[in-house]
């Protein structure tokens, strides 16, 4: 017998968040919640059709910082990952 299942509206917006905000797949996203793709997908659907994101803007702007942060550490550790090479290369 084949049974519907019930799912929260905080459920529905974290699977698509993942899809939307996290870049994963629609397939991977819906194996890893247990959830059919197609389900998944037009659940992804509705919130690109409605243009609403899954994040409020509180956790818009966390977002946009968190990724500025991000990328200014990746250019960082970058630039002392350099820096430790060239002094064990002329300390030796």
């Amino acid at each position: 017998m084949n049974q519907k299942r019930k799912f929260t509206p905080g459920f529905k917006k974290e699977a698509v968040a993942l899809v939307l905000e996290q870049n994963y797949s629609v397939a991977r996203a819906a194996t890893s919640l247990g959830i059919s793709a197609k389900t998944l997908r037009s659940w992804v659907a509705a919130a690109r059709q409605r243009h609403e994101s899954p994040l409020s803007e509180d956790e818009q702007a966390e977002l946009r910082r968190l990724r500025r942060e991000n990328k200014e550490l990746r250019i960082e550790k970058e630039i002392l990952k350099k820096a430790s090479a060239f002094f064990a290369k002329h300390m030796s």
